[in-house]
């Protein structure tokens, strides 16, 4: 609880109780009066101050001008009638308590984007002379070597040259489970390092880096308001003013009918009561402040689930998408080559693929770098002679003076030799080995653990059809589409040949349903912008993808895209209930209170009761059952 909220909580506490002591004070008249000032005051004093501001700046339609003519005419008529001057102070008092329950709310839900917060770093360190000094972030250069101790927070972008580590990356993906990292990986800023020293080389510039963009996503995520909150804030523009002059009508009109028209008694007072009452009840403190509550708490929900959503608006559009287009490599692969299968090997496995890791040893490419893996030892390149790469075909070069030929069918073709082909999709390198077939290696992309399941719970979630668009050839493509349980696939796509696709999709879709794309490469770019929703993964994402974007996957799990979208559905699901809820209360107790059924306590409930029932159901949008 804040500083605030305690002192808050202290008004409250000492104003109820001197207006439950004051019923035990045998004093009446002006002495009565003032006594009752005291709490009333105490309460209420920031009210007044607020209204008296409102009119002097020429803006006086708030809820602070209604609260404050309620409560001082209330008073004025007590004074002038009962001397019962306990509904006009209660007034103020519960309105109050509802001032404290939002404030807390919206401190709980700034709690939680706080926790998110907390992954910007203070320092930097610099190794010089063997010392480590502390650099601000910002003037730490790109290629500059920073050490980062156990405890602390990575700072910047970068790769490890020297250490090993756990890396705590609970803050950026929502996952609690630990990720190990050593030599020649690249970390991300934000994340904490839990075990051992590393030294890191800087890849970006602080404001470039990931910390840095994620804190300015989630700061400026409430700029870009959905249409539920533009509505509101229309409504209150209208609807305040509104009930101003038809409460003042109310208070004149009648008694000056009675009095000129039928002769009769113009019961000012009863008219002026009601009036006020009509004021009190109208004041739209539940709708003003439980829809941008409910989208704030729906925004940290998901940034603690490791999504982060660039604004309410955005969460508004992802709960009515019914198709989701997908990018294949990075998004439901890995983008990480694995060599899978050995097939009609005239050798033994581990020799073919030694013969295949050495004549690929030249090349920096990921067919390649797979099948160094593969081999699992270090290349001796003295071992390698006369390499010759033909593009488009594959290798050839003698290791240890044997004829080896590594490449697809056009090599084999090129050079004579019959190949066998493959039944299996994914990239196949046929060998040769002095001039004879010696089998081929099947190496394909790695489907992402939870890529499956990702489809599975999209379709679970209301999803109507879910497209893959890729660059990969047909044969791939409609493998991994098949596996994952995709309703559609188009590949070998150029990026030009991306946007069309989803333009065509966007034509066929449903009217009132909304296209999200999910892309991660600079070549996605262009499609994030076109879609109705861009996703990015944030992780492993380019910068490209992760600026066009309007929602980012941190830890580039599509599992989190269903769980994105029920976050969005309750979180509107939640804003229509308080918007029904609070308007129908309003109307039923704006026409008790004109007719003279409804009194000051009715009144109360109307304003400061629906308030809170609207306020601590918002509160349910940060929490989000597992899928």
């Amino acid at each position: 609880m804040s500083k605030k909220q305690k002192k808050m909580l202290a008004r409250i506490l000492i104003a109820a109780a001197l207006m439950i002591g004051l019923h035990f004070v045998p004093a009446g008249g002006m002495a009565r009066f003032i006594l009752y000032l005291v709490p009333y005051l105490i309460i209420g004093y920031d009210i007044l101050l607020k209204a008296f501001k409102g009119v002097k700046n020429r803006q006086p339609f708030d809820e602070s001008l209604l609260m404050a003519v309620a409560t001082v005419g209330a008073i004025v008529i007590a004074l002038t009638d009962s001397g019962d001057y306990t509904e006009a102070i209660a007034v103020m008092l519960f309105y109050q308590v509802g001032e404290w329950f939002q404030s807390y709310a919206v401190g709980k839900s700034r709690r939680n984007i706080s926790d998110l917060m907390d992954i910007r770093p203070d320092y930097a360190n610099i190794e010089t002379d063997g010392k480590l000094t502390q650099a601000d972030p910002d003037e730490v250069e790109i290629g500059s070597v920073i050490v980062v101790q156990p405890g602390e927070k990575v700072p910047i972008d970068g790769i490890i040259i020297e250490g090993s580590t756990a890396l705590d990356t609970s803050a950026l993906t929502g996952e609690s489970l630990p990720r190990e990292a050593g030599e020649g990986d690249e970390v991300i800023s934000g994340c904490i390092n839990m075990t051992g020293v590393l030294k890191i080389r800087t890849t970006k510039e602080f404001g470039d880096s990931t910390v840095s963009k994620i804190l300015d996503l989630v700061e400026n995520a409430s700029s870009r308001k959905s249409r539920s909150e533009a509505f509101i804030t229309r409504f209150a523009r209208i609807y305040t003013p509104a009930v101003v002059y038809s409460a003042i009508a109310l208070a004149v009109l009648p008694p000056l009918v009675r009095m000129f028209g039928m002769g009769l008694d113009a019961q000012w007072e009863t008219w002026v009561y009601r009036a006020l009452t009509f004021l009190v009840i109208s004041c739209p403190c539940a709708l003003v402040i439980s829809i941008p509550l409910s989208f704030f708490a729906g925004i940290g929900g998901a940034s603690n689930a490791g999504v982060l959503v660039k604004g309410s608006n955005y969460l508004e559009i992802l709960s009515q998408t019914k198709y989701v287009v997908f990018d294949k490599t990075g998004t439901l692969t890995q983008g990480v080559f694995e060599v899978n299968e050995v097939h009609h090997n005239e050798m033994d496995r581990e020799q073919l693929l030694e013969y295949a890791a050495l004549a690929e040893s030249a090349s920096s490419h990921p067919i390649s770098r797979s099948l160094q893996r593969a081999y699992g030892k270090e290349i001796d390149r003295s071992r390698v002679t006369e390499i010759r790469e033909i593009s488009g075909n594959g290798v050839t070069a003698k290791v240890d003076g044997v004829d080896v030929a590594a490449g697809n069918s056009k090599l084999m073709d090129r050079l004579g030799v019959k190949w066998i082909d493959c039944h299996q999709s994914g990239t196949i390198i046929h060998m040769a080995v002095d001039g004879r077939y010696a089998g081929h290696i099947v190496i394909s992309d790695i489907e992402k653990p939870h890529a499956r399941e990702a489809v599975r719970a999209l379709k679970r979630s209301g999803v109507e059809k879910t497209v893959m668009l890729t660059g990969d050839s047909r044969k791939v493509a409609e493998h991994v589409a098949a596996d994952l349980g995709i309703d559609e696939v188009h590949a070998e796509l150029l990026p030009a040949d991306k946007v069309a696709k989803v333009e065509e999709l966007l034509a066929r879709k449903p009217a009132k349903g909304k296209l999200a794309f999910v892309g991660d490469g600079i070549n996605d770019a262009p499609v994030l912008s076109r879609a109705d929703i861009g996703i990015a993964m944030g992780a492993m994402g380019s910068d490209a993808a992760i600026e066009a974007a309007d929602i980012v996957l941190m830890d580039d799990d599509p599992l989190k895209i269903a769980k994105a979208i029920r976050i969005s559905r309750k979180c509107l699901r939640i804003v229509y209930e308080n918007i029904w809820f609070a308007i129908g209360v309003k109307l039923i107790c704006l026409v008790l209170g004109a007719v003279g059924v409804a009194n000051m306590w009715l009144a109360i409930f109307a304003d400061v009761g629906v308030m809170i029932i609207a306020v601590l159901n918002a509160i349910r949008a940060l929490f989000v059952k597992k899928l």
